[in-house]
């Protein structure tokens, strides 16, 4: 029934995003008639109203909800088909569109991405900042070509199937200590050590604070967390102002504030892998293979192992060149 209505979809999404005809109709550079014509032929064909026209802005209706959810999977896919198909006859540069968690972001990725621009500039390199485990989502769902992403044991839900991932480093936890806690003579730590402090956490559900809360339980003890913050700036002001303890990934333990005391945690101390990972069948396109080569490089020139997993694993495909 919709086979032929992939504009019509492409419209309603605008629609969805914009909040009006005319918004919409602006961003596609189309007329606001036009964008009319093919929301009411799109329910048409449905056979139910998928816009409610009355609303300021417009919503959409149950219906509409419905199709716009797969709408932007399918637009994702055929423009992802659109650069396969530019790749195979031949065009240089193309288009790569990158997720990282924030920590990712802003640490060691800028520098990959500088170098990787200064010496691909005719690719169109696009940059999505987001959470586990949407980056998994966001690449089954086609809105990425690939995602810096991570696991532990503790987040065995954040480990779909389909995916194919490529180990850059293991990103070791460390203790933020107030300035002038007793501990700050130590120049390591044991997790065990800090069992009795109060301690500042991330919530719950954040993926980062169940890898600690697993260790901490490891090590005989729950955290006694008074304050929650699952903004690392946030975590280690309140470690600088006193209010307790805290142990984050390593990437968000450079003090970015307020001062505070990193010190290392000996073993076994929490650690969470760092992935590039794609959609495992994933045409293997020019700019996704030297994105993958620019951070294997990277990972190794700072002496970080690198291991694969997932399907090329199984069949033994080489490293993406």
């Amino acid at each position: 029934m919709l086979i032929g209505q992939v504009r019509r979809l492409q419209v309603l999404t605008e629609v969805a995003d914009r909040g009006s005809f005319s918004a919409a109709a602006e961003a596609l550079g189309m007329t606001q008639s036009a964008v009319s014509q093919h929301v009411s032929a799109l329910e048409r064909a449905v056979g139910q109203r998928v816009v409610d026209r009355a609303g300021r802005p417009m919503e959409l209706t149950e219906a509409g909800v419905i199709l716009v959810r797969h709408a932007r999977a399918v637009v994702a896919r055929l423009d992802t088909a659109e650069q396969e198909v530019g790749a195979l006859a031949g065009r240089r540069g193309g288009r790569l569109r990158l997720g990282a968690f924030p920590t990712a972001l802003a640490t060691f990725l800028p520098a990959v991405l500088a170098r990787f621009q200064e010496r691909h500039p005719d690719v169109d390199l696009r940059v999505l900042d987001d959470h586990m485990p949407r980056l998994h989502d966001r690449l089954l769902e086609g809105e990425l070509d690939l995602a810096i992403t991570y696991d532990h044991p503790a987040l065995p839900d954040l480990a779909p199937s389909g995916i194919e991932r490529v180990h850059l480093f293991d990103d070791t936890y460390r203790a933020l200590l107030p300035p002038r806690h007793p501990l700050v003579s130590r120049a390591t730590l044991r997790l065990a050590d800090l069992g009795e402090e109060t301690w500042v956490g991330g919530s719950p559900a954040s993926a980062w604070f169940r890898i600690l809360r697993l260790a901490c339980r490891e090590a005989g003890f729950d955290p006694r967390v008074t304050l929650t913050s699952d903004d690392y700036i946030g975590v280690q002001a309140f470690v600088a102002a006193g209010l307790g303890v805290a142990v984050t990934p390593g990437l968000a333990a450079t003090p970015a504030g307020p001062r505070v005391e990193v010190r290392e945690l000996r073993a076994p101390a929490p650690v969470r892998r760092v992935w590039v990972a794609r959609v495992d069948d994933a045409f293997p396109s020019p700019a996704a293979q030297t994105m993958i080569d620019t951070l294997t490089r990277s990972a190794a020139a700072a002496g970080r192992p690198r291991r694969r997993t997932g399907s090329a694993a199984r069949r033994g495909r080489a490293p993406a060149r």
